[in-house]
């Protein structure tokens, strides 16, 4: 009697899980690092679903398309969260995604009308070092200095990307310039964020490309105030990143319902001190205490989506050309 017990427990458990919807989300590997939002938002939505959501951690933004590319209407995925207003153009030209009717009321500096691409989180790319140190102001000065600098492959790491675009909308055809001046001080190119900032605290460069709001992390995670980002006066280049739902989802009321649970209050108030962004919807409490520490940029920049592609392009060869000398 009890082995019969025992095989029937087992089977309704198992039936029960084969009933279980699962969510299969794409992402980069810092958002379900275990500090990262990943495992707390896995956690919040799930209580609220009945379904198992799976992250999938695929590198850096950049490669999140790449990879779908490669998929294509084969991807397991249903949903990807991490591109960025750099890649928008270049996602939807695939076809793999869907128009979605998740809304919020955003608090971004521009106004966000995209009908595919829901924005959950942005900042300002920035370069952060030591508070030893006197920073330039600008990428003139940087490329004057010995200062050595990490930063990030524009074809793998929405970052470099990022960083790219914040070059070339400053200043247009003197880019290529402005690379050569730079090639000096970049001690090395990484895949992703993670490595370039790993290799920035073990003390391989003096700076290293990230965003306006890293310090925060430092000052309010490790109570460490010897971290800042230097304030550039051509202005610092906006990134909003975004999550979509793709075409080819077998669970697309499920992916609508993530979407709009990270426009959530319970999502967003996470996100400022996880992925240590500027949330897209400013929380009930607001923001952490330890922001209002940050730079605030006096102009952002930021490239229209439908003219990254084009651009990128001529940015990519100049960066190309710049760096193999």
């Amino acid at each position: 009697m009890k082995y019969l017990t025992l095989a029937a427990t087992t089977f309704l458990a198992t039936s029960a899980y084969a009933d279980t919807p699962e969510l299969v989300v794409y992402t980069y590997d810092s958002f379900v690092s275990d500090w990262g939002p990943g495992p707390v938002i896995e956690k919040a939505f799930e209580e609220t679903c009945e379904c198992d959501l799976k992250f999938v951690g695929m590198g850096d933004g950049a490669a999140l398309l790449a990879r779908l590319k490669l998929e294509g209407a084969r991807s397991d995925a249903d949903v990807v969260l991490g591109l960025d207003t750099s890649l928008i153009a270049a996602a939807k030209e695939t076809g793999l995604f869907e128009p979605t009717s998740v809304t919020a009321d955003y608090d971004l500096p521009i106004a966000w009308n995209d009908d595919s691409f829901v924005p959950y989180d942005w900042g300002y790319f920035a370069f952060v070092h030591g508070t030893d140190l006197t920073p330039p102001t600008n990428f003139k000065a940087l490329a004057d200095s010995d200062l050595k600098i990490v930063i990030q492959d524009p074809r793998s790491s929405t970052p470099g990307l990022g960083l790219l675009m914040w070059v070339k909308a400053a200043y247009g055809d003197d880019a290529p310039a402005i690379w050569e001046g730079l090639a000096d001080n970049v001690v090395t190119v990484t895949k992703g964020w993670s490595e370039a900032y790993g290799l920035f605290l073990e003390g391989e460069a003096d700076m290293v490309l990230s965003y306006t709001t890293s310090p925060a992390y430092h000052l309010i995670a490790e109570e460490d105030a010897t971290k800042s980002a230097a304030a550039f006066d051509e202005g610092h280049y906006m990134q909003i990143e975004v999550v979509g739902k793709l075409s080819g989802s077998d669970q697309p009321d499920l992916a609508d319902a993530f979407m709009q649970f990270m426009v959530s209050d319970a999502a967003q108030s996470v996100l400022p001190t996880t992925n240590w962004m500027y949330p897209a919807v400013i929380p009930a409490d607001g923001l952490p205490k330890g922001f209002e520490t940050l730079i605030t940029p006096e102009k952002a920049l930021l490239v229209p989506n439908d003219a990254v592609p084009a651009l990128r392009e001529k940015a990519l060869a100049e960066w190309l050309s710049a760096l193999s000398q």
